[in-house]
Formats: C-alpha cells, sequence, structure tokens
C-alpha cells in the first residue's frame, strides 16, 4: 500500500505537467555515494553513564535516483543504503545502517538546456532501520547455530527482511541538486556528474523508538553526495529515438530452502514457505532499440520458528542489464535482456521477548544471522503495453511481464548449508511504470 501511494503521488505529479504545450523534456538516472551525519545521542548518553566510549558517528550512503524534468519542474525517486561506520566493545562489534525511500519534488534554476544544473529539491519517503551488537557467528555448523544461535542483539524497525512492504516512518529531506553535463557529438545520452548536499531528518519526535532508546538521529544528518549517471532528452519532434522510465516491480520467485527446512524441522523449528515475493524498482532506458536497464529488488521469507524465536530469509539483488528491443508497436513492445550483479543472502533468528536498555546492552546474547553473497546472472524478456497519460503522448503509463531465470555463479553457504539452488530459479515480475 504505502509504495501504491507513493507511485501514485509522482504520476500525479508528472500528469499535471504533461498537461502544458510546447515543454522541454529531460530525464535522467545517477549512482551516488558519500557520508551522511548521525548521532546516536540516547545509547552515547547511556555509554557515557557507564564511562565506555560513544559509538562513531556518521553514515556512508550509496544510492540511485531517477529524475524527470518537464520545463521547470523536477520529479523522481531516490534509494539510499546508509551504512554506519562499526565500533568494537569487548568481543562484540556495534553497527548500525538504514535504507530509505524518497519521492523528490523540486524546481531548476537553470534553463532547460544548459549544462549546468541547479537544482532546489524536497524528499517525502520512508524507511528501515537496523541497529545491533553482535559477535562473530560464521564459524559453526548450522546445527549448532540452531541449537544455541544467541549472539548478541538486533533492533529493527520497519523490517524490510520481512519484505521491503514493512518498510514505513516518515522521513523528509531538503537539499539541492548541481549537476554538470559532457555531451558527446551524436549521441541521446550525455553523461552527468552529479553532486547533492543537504539534511535528513525526522519530522516527528521518538518515532524511531525502540527498546527505551530513541534512534531518531540515526535518521537525521547533513549529508554530501556525488556520482554520476545518464540523461538524455526523451521528447523528440521527429521520432522517438531514446527514452528512460522508472518502473514498479513485484512478482513471485520459484525455488524454495528445501535445505534449511530439513535441518529446521530436525530441531523442532517450523519451515520456511516456498517461493518467495519481490518488490523493487528497474529504471529501464531505450536507444534505437537497444535497452539497458538497472535493477533492484528485495525477497523475504519470514515465519515464526519456535515460541521465542522468529526466522527470516532475506536477500537484496541489484542487476546491470543490456538488451535488444524485438517489436514495438503502437501500443505493444516485445524485448530481452540479460543481466549480471550482486545478491545477498541473509538468514536471522530473532528472539521476540528482548528487554529494553540498558539491561539488553548488560546481557545481550539474544539473536544471530548467518550471511553470504555473490554474483548472479539471468536472462530475461519481457512484454508490455504502453497506454499515453495526456492527449500529447508526453508520458506513457506502461505495463509489463518479465520473466527470466537467474543463476548465481559462485556457490551461497550459510553455516556449510549449500544454498546455491535456492538462489537460483525461475521468476515471474509485474511492473507498472512511467515512460516519457
Amino acid at each position: 500500500m504505502k509504495y501504491r501511494l507513493v507511485l501514485l503521488m509522482l504520476l500525479i505529479g508528472l500528469q499535471s505537467v504533461s498537461g502544458q504545450n510546447d515543454g522541454t523534456q529531460r530525464s535522467g538516472f545517477h549512482f551516488l555515494f558519500g557520508p551522511s551525519g548521525a548521532n546516536i545521542r540516547d545509547f552515547n548518553e547511556m555509554l557515557a553513564s557507564k564511562g565506555i566510549s560513544p559509538l562513531r558517528k556518521g553514515y556512508n550512503s550509496i544510492g540511485l535516483g531517477y529524475q524527470n524534468r518537464f520545463n521547470d519542474f523536477i520529479a523522481g525517486l531516490e534509494l539510499i543504503h546508509n551504512n554506519g561506520p562499526t565500533s568494537d566493545f569487548r568481543e562484540y562489534e556495534i553497527d548500525y545502517r538504514s535504507s530509505r525511500l524518497y519521492l523528490n519534488i523540486g524546481y531548476s534554476f537553470t534553463e532547460a538546456e544548459e549544462r549546468m544544473q541547479l537544482i532546489h529539491y524536497m524528499s517525502l519517503g520512508m524507511g528501515y532501520l537496523n541497529f545491533e551488537m553482535l559477535r562473530e557467528n560464521n564459524d559453526r555448523s548450522f546445527p549448532e547455530f540452531l541449537q544455541h544461535p544467541a549472539a548478541g542483539y538486533i533492533i529493527r524497525q520497519k523490517n524490510i527482511h520481512m519484505g521491503s512492504w514493512h518498510m514505513g516512518g516518515f522521513l523528509t529531506e531538503i537539499g539541492f541538486q548541481l549537476g554538470y553535463d559532457f555531451i558527446f557529438p551524436g549521441g541521446e545520452e550525455t553523461v552527468e556528474l552529479v553532486g547533492k548536499f543537504g539534511y535528513s531528518f525526522s519530522p516527528f519526535e521518538n518515532a524511531w523508538n525502540n527498546k527505551g532508546i530513541a534512534f531518531d538521529n540515526i535518521q537525521s544528518g547533513a549529508f554530501l553526495r556525488v556520482g554520476a549517471g545518464i540523461a538524455l532528452k526523451d521528447r523528440n519532434y521527429f521520432y522517438r529515438d531514446a527514452t528512460l522510465g522508472l518502473h514498479l516491480i513485484f512478482g513471485k520467485h520459484i525455488t524454495n530452502p528445501n535445505q534449511l527446512n530439513a535441518h529446521f524441522e530436525g530441531s523442532g523449528f517450523n519451515p520456511l514457505p516456498k517461493n518467495p515475493s519481490n518488490l523493487g524498482i528497474k529504471i529501464l532506458g531505450e536507444n534505437r532499440g537497444r535497452l539497458y536497464s538497472v535493477d533492484i529488488y528485495n525477497l523475504a521469507l519470514k515465519e515464526r520458528a519456535t515460541e521465542n524465536y522468529r526466522h527470516t530469509l532475506n536477500s537484496v539483488r541489484v542487476y546491470g542489464n543490456l538488451g535488444k528491443k524485438l517489436y514495438e508497436g503502437k501500443t505493444l513492445e516485445f524485448g530481452v535482456l540479460a543481466g549480471v550483479g550482486y545478491g545477498n543472502l541473509r538468514y536471522t533468528l530473532e528472539h521476540l521477548q528482548k528487554p529494553d536498555f540498558p539491561g539488553l546492552f548488560e546481557e545481550p546474547d539474544y539473536d544471530g544471522y548467518l550471511t553470504a553473497g555473490g554474483v548472479l546472472a539471468k536472462p530475461e524478456i519481457y512484454l508490455a503495453y504502453l497506454m499515453p497519460l495526456s492527449n500529447q503522448s508526453v508520458f506513457d503509463l506502461v505495463y509489463a511481464v518479465h520473466t527470466g531465470y537467474e543463476l548465481p555463479v559462485n556457490n551461497y553457504k550459510l553455516a556449510g548449508v549449500e544454498m546455491r539452488k535456492y538462489m537460483a530459479g525461475p521468476y515471474l515480475h509485474l511492473s507498472i511504470g512511467i515512460r516519457p
């Protein structure tokens, strides 16, 4: 529901500008990275009362953004992952991270055809928070892990390990974006260097309070992000030679965690369900029939493991794809893509009856998790239906079906349990998106 609301807001904004005549238009996507401020004030005050040094501050941020400009109006979507620096306490490692999905609305101070872009924008979005204090936990067999999983504690709020639709809360961001285009003769695309700076914050006090500690400051702080991407003019007066669209994807993967479930049933745990669902975004570009795209989506399984534990199996996958459009009609198109990317795998056993701080800090052994990661490849075919959003056909609403097969290049092992068969398998995605 939350993701449908974000998409609806984006469509309404784009529809309002698409009714204008004789407008200039520009779309693009970019990758970003940089530092962000963050300070866990309540937790550091608790540490100070015990004579312990505070945690290290700040995030390292990495993200992906899509943006469309019509005249001076800017609308887009941005996905940012923030990974905080680790701090050591005895044999434990303290770490925190967050993910955020933003709808960006802004105004450009520069003319549309200039190489320099200066934009003032505001973002509205939602997020996810992870705070943990854990010992190293990957040196045991899986049966041993199930018998004694506790290696510290994990605090998750708006937990995307249970599925991306669990992301929530209300987060905002205000900032400026500066871009510069490098134009290559004869090409529709331009390479754009991007810099963004501003301030992120959670507008509601104690909205991120958990276990007696306010984690609001993890979601607040100044940021500086730099990066690069591709930008292009999407409206051509003689023929369409290039376009770049944003799509929300969701679907099913035909696979089953059989190896893990065999261990669960032998240890008295409830098995995980099969066929994980996913939710993510696809940025799909075309130039004279050549296709390129970036896919990011999150697979999730969850189940009550025992009376006291919940377990989740989560995998985030990021692909870069190239392909070819094989057929293009007025409202239908058909194409093929091949992609290479990275996928992680994280199994978590989370205790459901953890105490509040400071008791949790003094006796932290409740939760545990195992991780793996590696390279994936996939072939994909898609069939899309295009529906214009306005009489001027400035934007199309695109409905599509995508199907393919994911192939892990290396082995995925969780405490010795082979998970390659789980990572491999066919999938069916449905998508809805906009294409200038």
